[in-house]
């Protein structure tokens, strides 16, 4: 292992020990609470941009394999773990961590107090931090740092969106026959894909659903003249990474979706694009909720989910003027799920699919079924 040396915003300098890619890359920094699924997360496209700090210490011990994948591709600007394990010993294991990280050019960082971390985000807030295995200087890694664009200057989307059309043809995973279900699909919907998860589709399609995954590019044009031919049933807006105040593209699309009455479920970045699109601009939270151990209140049912979570983005309390808030998160009481008043429009903060984390919360899927 290289050494790597870390420099953060607030002026932080450490260095650690390397494993995966090598080089030099600026992101934001999260952490991440889930006790498992480090390969789930690592290979979520929402963490494009970002360096994802794991609170579990113990990470690698059992490999990757193809299956866990959530995109073709990993996109988040590198890892950092207090221990890194390097001889997995799992009967689902195709390689290691570190071989991952390396196919996908993404920095690894290990033997490094994440305790100490974690508690600096959550006093001073998620920031941006440049680590190097090349440079160790503190002023030139200062200096690397202070030219590059924020995570809220770059679109993201651009990088992670599908650039072709394509139908998923996978369903729910089966952990009993280690296989994927068949889909059997009555609707059909078009999920514009920010930076769609695998087992978001999974769960759509077990819901009933086929799925088209189309560029974030498509014109709303086309969308709603599918819908109003009656090819499609709605349209799904998925999770994706960076500032959703950034996408105007994306948010005037969904402006003449709105108008057009088109069906529309989101999740996470469609959630919060959704808001946006109807005046309600989002905002940031101090250090963002990651991890797999969320309490989310569903208003309508009374009852309580434990839920998967990955934003740093949240939607403001007087869009109650349009909507209904139907899940509320426990932690904080910040909204976790709408239900908008005069549109056949629903939304979501938290991730029902999980992957890592709680199933709980995956009747959302069949909830956005049945409206449409």
């Amino acid at each position: 292992m290289k050494k790597v040396s870390l420099y953060f915003e607030n002026g932080m300098f450490l260095e650690a020990k390397s494993f995966g890619a090598e080089g030099t890359s600026v992101g934001e920094v999260v952490f991440n609470t889930s006790m498992t699924g480090y390969q789930e997360i690592v290979t979520d496209p929402s963490y494009a941009g970002q360096f994802v700090t794991f609170t579990t210490p113990e990470i690698g011990n059992v490999g990757c394999n193809s299956e866990d994948m959530e995109s073709k591709e990993a996109y988040c600007k590198g890892i950092i773990v207090r221990s890194y394990q390097d001889r997995p010993s799992n009967f689902r294991c195709e390689e290691t961590l570190d071989a991952l990280l390396k196919k996908n050019n993404i920095l690894g960082i290990t033997d490094i107090d994440t305790r100490f971390i974690t508690k600096m985000l959550r006093a001073e807030g998620s920031m941006e931090m440049v680590a190097s295995t090349e440079v160790h200087d503190k002023d030139e890694l200062k200096n690397i740092l202070d030219i590059a664009p924020r995570i809220e200057e770059i679109n993201y989307i651009e990088q992670v969106s599908t650039k072709e059309a394509y139908i998923h043809k996978q369903a729910r995973y089966s952990e009993t026959k280690f296989e994927y279900e068949k889909p059997n699909t009555s609707k059909k919907i078009i999920a514009l894909d920010f930076g769609i998860k695998r087992n978001i589709l999974n769960e759509l399609t077990h819901a009933g659903m086929e799925v088209e995954v189309v560029p974030n590019s498509m014109e709303a044009s086309v969308i709603i003249e599918k819908f109003q031919a009656k090819e499609i049933d709605g349209v799904f807006l998925s999770n994706g990474p960076g500032d959703p105040l950034i996408l105007k593209d994306e948010q005037e699309k969904i402006k003449e979706l709105i108008a057009a009455k088109v069906p529309m479920f989101g999740i996470c970045l469609g959630h919060q694009l959704l808001s946006i699109a109807h005046g309600y601009d989002t905002y940031k939270l101090k250090f963002g909720h990651h991890g797999g151990n969320h309490p989310v209140m569903n208003k309508q049912g009374k009852t309580v989910e434990i839920t998967a979570q990955n934003h740093n983005y949240n939607v403001p309390d007087n869009i109650v003027e349009v909507a209904t808030v139907t899940h509320a998160n426990l932690f904080d009481n910040t909204i976790e799920g709408l239900k908008y008043n005069d549109s056949p429009i629903m939304s979501v903060q938290h991730h029902p699919e999980a992957s890592p984390g709680p199933h709980e919360s995956a009747y959302i899927f069949s909830d956005f079924r049945e409206m449409i």
